[in-house]
């Protein structure tokens, strides 16, 4: 069970990391390194696998933090979404084995709990640190 698990995960993995990024904004410098983020300055990120990733710790949008945060919950939300799918197949074909049963409603509700603190996370971050703190950079 933990290599299917494993194939799952790498597989997701690998999905996520192959998706095509947009170039089109991207400004290079000669040596090929630096580009413009989404709403960031000129020559201020980085090119990577997962696009141009800012480089400067100011805050708004198109930020470091702000990147890495799309990508940590979209990661999050399709490995809970992988893993509801793993739970419901290993219910599906369980034959009505009781062990079967409960090791996939066991996968369904970790994943479902994740999901749930992903979410919980994200509205807490916006209303303790945008709406009572005033963070800037939140917004």
């Amino acid at each position: 069970m933990k290599y299917k698990l494993l194939a799952i995960l790498a597989f997701t993995a690998i999905l996520f990391a192959s998706t095509p990024q947009s170039v089109s904004a991207a400004v290079w410098d000669p040596n090929g390194q630096w580009c413009t983020p989404a709403g960031g300055a000129a020559d201020s990120g980085i090119n990577t696998a997962l696009g141009c990733i800012s480089t400067t710790a100011d805050p708004g949008q198109g930020s470091f933090f702000d990147a890495i945060l799309k990508v940590a919950i979209g990661l999050g939300g399709g490995l809970a979404l992988v893993l509801m799918l793993y739970g419901v197949f290993i219910v599906t074909t369980s034959a009505g084995i009781p062990d079967k049963l409960k090791e996939g409603g066991d996968i369904i509700t970790s994943a479902v709990t994740g999901l749930i603190f992903i979410i919980l996370s994200v509205f807490l971050l916006n209303f303790i640190g945008i709406n009572i703190l005033g963070l800037p950079g939140l917004s």
